[in-house]
């Protein structure tokens, strides 16, 4: 008989303990089916993985609203996600869609139409969530050792930042701020922007960071973790680029401003030709960055290091019901 999680999911626990979760993540580039198994404080273990990709930013009017094309894609996808499965009669998928889909105004007929059609019902969970799962997936990823942690998130369409001490965070945020809405709203067009658009877009996300009451600093003893592909990708740039620690595990503020100028001087259609940058997400790159360069100012965090991990897999620990599984430094497929 199988448990339930926080959530109220059944997830199944076999012999000895070992129990298996599976989350489809439904996001802008991509349908994303993971399955993982593990058991509290043992090491968590990919059993399976699907992506299959999405170009939902091109099928996105002004409002951001999908047209029916854009539905379409993702019904293929989540069908093809879930079809993909080895594993059908194994634990119920917890599917759910991020801010291009939660924010879009035709939210609740693209989730109809996708449960109507493949039998899958996505779920969407609010920013200040996916902000408090991230935190739960960077605490397990940084070990028990870890002390105050401060989770810096950039996503498609809003910025969410965590922090706190223990398990759960003591403060999580969701701002408007993602990197394709600043592309949509401030960075159109296949072009390289002004210096003057520039500083705009500095001007604008400087004033909304200073606006947010309490936002958590990076004081002495707090490790900085970013948990999102923009930073990952960043850091791989900076690490390509100069003297950034070649792993790529790190980003410095110093090497963030130097690829903040080699991004804002090349055309969208030439920056996923830049080390490090992948070609889906090449025309949001600049905004990504330079939102990461205000944030990072904005909290006072001179370095950040890059954790592998965010929401999706703080859903999969909990539906593991493992708030001490150790990582061992580990990253699931995605």
């Amino acid at each position: 008989m199988g448990s339930r999680s926080r959530s109220g999911r059944t997830r199944d626990q076999g012999r000895h303990g070992v129990r298996q979760a599976s989350v489809l993540d439904v996001g802008c580039h991509s349908a994303l089916l993971t399955v993982v198994r593990g058991r509290p404080g043992a090491m968590l273990e990919p059993v399976f993985s699907r992506k299959v990709r999405l170009r939902l930013h091109e099928t996105l009017d002004h409002k951001g609203r999908l047209d029916r094309a854009g539905v379409e894609s993702v019904e293929q996808a989540v069908a093809d996600a879930v079809a993909s499965n080895p594993r059908p009669r194994g634990p119920e998928v917890f599917a759910f869609a991020t801010s291009v889909i939660r924010d879009a105004p035709n939210r609740d007929a693209i989730i109809a139409s996708v449960a109507r059609t493949t039998g899958t019902r996505l779920r969407v969970l609010t920013g200040e969530e996916e902000a408090r799962l991230a935190y739960v997936a960077a605490r397990q990823w940084a070990g028990p050792e870890a002390g105050p942690l401060l989770v810096l998130d950039i996503g498609g369409g809003t910025l969410e930042i965590a922090s706190g001490s223990g398990d759960q965070p003591r403060t999580v945020l969701s701002l408007p701020l993602g990197a394709r809405r600043i592309t949509r709203d401030w960075l159109p067009g296949n072009t390289v922007p002004s210096q003057r658009r520039l500083a705009e877009i500095r001007k604008h996300l400087r004033r909304s960071l200073e606006a947010v009451p309490g936002l958590p600093l990076a004081e002495p003893g707090v490790r900085v973790l970013a948990c999102s592909k923009t930073f990952e990708q960043l850091a791989r740039l900076a690490a390509a680029r100069g003297p950034a620690p070649r792993s790529g595990r790190k980003l410095a503020l110093p090497h963030l401003r130097t690829s903040v100028a080699l991004l804002a001087g090349a055309k969208p259609s030439r920056r996923g030709k830049l080390p490090g940058i992948s070609r889906h997400r090449a025309e949001q790159s600049l905004a990504g960055a330079l939102i990461a360069q205000t944030l990072m100012e904005a909290c006072g965090a001179k370095t950040v290091e890059i954790c592998p991990w965010s929401t999706r897999e703080g859903l999969l620990l909990e539906h593991l019901g493992t708030p001490r599984a150790t990582t061992g430094g580990s990253r699931l497929a995605g």
